[in-house]
């Protein structure tokens, strides 16, 4: 029996397997792929913290977050989902991440796609779409600095192409009746866009059990990290 007077811990987040298509069948939900920082937001009678996908506490990085999901209508909760630095259109800006961070916190805004702990009970075990139904209830309207990742269902490839065509990172398509696990799971899959031009390589990242990510920059921009 947990005590009353322990805190929420962070959940180990569930990890999309990166495909080259999107899948085609209509037991597909699919969502705009958010370029940011993944993030857990955590409230329980302490208040709320934020972590980072690892699990340090940035609470005080995204204090303006943080300060409004206290506000939001529930005792505790895990939200999981993206810090994003949103362009005044509301698309994504990775660039503008870390300046924002430090600078103008309150230029962030949270995006949240799932809920792991709701008043007590533990929603992982539900399908996919009934947690999102769960959590739209929390956080509704979300038209401020937390925010709702929509969705549609089925139709992939057409969703795909209008992700490029809008010029964003890329989607994510969960089955629609998926239960959360921690770790990668096939029951997720990410599909990115790929930028096609002259890049200056600056120089290559490695790190152990992971994919070698070059370096580059084009036409003078700020470095980006590519897989």
């Amino acid at each position: 029996m947990r005590n009353a007077r322990e805190r929420l811990m962070f959940i180990k987040p569930l990890e999309p397997i990166q495909v080259e298509t999107p899948p085609v069948s209509d037991d597909w939900l699919h969502e705009i792929k958010y370029d940011g920082f993944r993030t857990q937001l955590v409230r329980d009678w302490a208040g709320v913290r934020a972590f980072s996908r690892n699990g340090h506490d940035w609470s005080q990085r995204y204090w303006p977050i943080v300060t409004a999901a206290e506000k939001l209508p529930a005792e505790s909760f895990i939200i999981d989902g993206e810090m994003i630095a949103p362009d005044p259109d509301g698309r994504p800006n990775f660039h503008q991440m870390h300046s924002r961070m430090v600078w103008n916190a309150e230029q962030l805004a949270f995006v949240a796609f799932d809920i792991l702990h709701l008043n007590g009970q533990d929603p992982r075990s539900l399908p996919l779409i009934e947690r999102k139904a769960k959590l739209w209830n929390l956080i509704r309207p979300a038209r401020d600095i937390i925010q709702y990742s929509d969705h549609v269902e089925g139709n992939g490839v057409a969703f795909f192409e209008a992700v490029e065509q809008m010029g964003l990172e890329g989607m994510v398509s969960k089955r629609r009746e998926s239960l959360y696990r921690s770790g990668k799971v096939d029951s997720w899959v990410k599909c990115k866009c790929w930028d096609v031009g002259d890049f200056e390589l600056l120089g290559i990242r490695r790190e152990p059990g992971k994919p070698a990510a070059a370096i580059v920059a084009r036409g003078g921009d700020m470095p980006a990290q590519r897989s």
